[in-house]
């Protein structure tokens, strides 16, 4: 059975870390490309990050630039999003998903399995 389960998230003040993981079962890792995506209250969901299946990254907000990190461990099945100096428009609720390729889309129509979402929320 595919499935990908996000962990990681939780409450964090301005200026923190929180590195979010994504465990993958039920299909080959290294076929596909992995995207984190976000969906904060009032607005769309919208791309985040995406490591191909050559592990390649690609970010697709140039406020996370610098400052996310996205890695795939493929012994542990995983995909990490490493997030640091968080801002409080960071906050949202954050889901990784499977693209159904292995190059990258920020189109939320290009991946056919998502998390459940965990919630990062920044503030003081």
């Amino acid at each position: 059975q595919l499935q990908l389960v996000e962990s990681g998230g939780g409450l964090v003040q301005p200026g923190g870390s929180l590195r979010l993981s994504c465990a993958l079962s039920g299909f080959t890792l290294e076929n596909y490309a992995i995207g984190w995506f976000r969906q904060a209250p009032g607005k769309e969901r919208e791309g985040v990050s995406c490591i191909t299946s050559k592990d390649f990254p690609t970010y697709f907000i140039p406020s996370v630039v610098g400052r996310f990190t996205i890695s795939r461990d493929k012994a542990k099945k995983t995909v990490y999003l490493q997030m640091d100096s968080l801002k409080p428009e960071d906050t949202a609720v954050y889901y990784c998903a499977k693209s159904l390729h292995y190059y990258c889309s920020d189109g939320s129509g290009a991946y056919d399995y998502w998390g459940q979402g965990t919630q990062v929320t920044v503030s003081s």
